[in-house]
């Protein structure tokens, strides 16, 4: 799509959002950078990476510009580690140099940047440039990027279990009197609440080991957009599916 088309659609859509109804926080599956590389006649499916970053900042403008107030991106999952190690190191590097381009806009539009899930198995130069970037970020006040890295959803919750066994065994909490809440407030950055939204790209019909404990009630959206060509107007589209919605938490309208 022509960058003014594009533009125009934006537009479009973003007029008629109802801001009262803007989901909190939206969680995105960024799915189809492989498949875009192919159809592109591109041999290395980092190619599809690298076109993927204008996707993210795409969506990160969207949410900070109709007041979302977190935005999830899975970036790299537990089992993106059996990929190809030349891929997974050009992975990282892209990370990096992401980080180090993005850090400015993302800093002048007032984000704060988080990661979710294993940190620590990031190479050290990864761990370095995520963890200066969070600390040039810190202080900003609006829209919260929790970039999901090295992450799996039954991981998340396996950690948050640990966590209560070892407390239970401490004698700070008991064991019956665990709840919902209990589990919730020891996953990966609790402070986001629960996406109100979930948006998946290349028409694939899974969630893929992300955040499920936390999206049992999201709205999903799924699109064919493959991730690479994903920009604002296909965010404000799925915000308008949202909003069409009638959330009932498993109770009667």
């Amino acid at each position: 799509m022509a960058a003014s088309s594009e533009e125009s659609l934006a537009l479009e859509r973003l007029a008629r959002i109802d801001r009262q109804r803007v989901p909190r926080h939206v969680a995105i599956i960024m799915d189809g950078n492989g498949r875009w590389a192919k159809q592109r006649g591109y041999m290395e499916r980092i190619r599809g990476h690298e076109a993927a970053v204008d996707a993210v900042r795409a969506a990160v403008r969207g949410c900070g510009e109709i007041g979302v107030r977190a935005l999830s991106l899975y970036a790299f999952s537990t089992e993106n580690w059996n990929r190809p190690p030349a891929e997974v190191e050009a992975l990282m590097r892209l990370l990096e140099r992401f980080l180090k381009t993005e850090i400015e806009e993302l800093n002048e539009n007032n984000v704060r940047l988080v990661a979710s899930g294993e940190i620590e198995r990031l190479p050290d130069s990864t761990q370095k440039a995520l963890h200066e970037t969070m600390s040039k970020l810190d202080k900003n006040t609006g829209l919260v990027a929790n970039l999901a890295l090295s992450y799996g959803g039954r991981q998340d919750i396996v950690q948050a279990v640990r966590r209560l066994v070892r407390e239970a065994r401490e004698g700070k909490i008991e064991p019956d009197a665990i709840g919902d809440a209990d589990v919730s407030a020891r996953l990966c950055h609790p402070e986001l609440g629960d996406p109100d939204l979930l948006i998946r790209t290349s028409g694939e019909m899974r969630v893929s080991n992300f955040m499920l404990w936390q999206i049992a009630y999201a709205e999903i959206v799924v699109t064919p957009t493959l991730w690479p060509d994903f920009r604002r107007s296909h965010l404000f589209e799925a915000i308008l599916e949202f909003q069409k919605r009638e959330r009932r938490y498993g109770g009667v309208g």
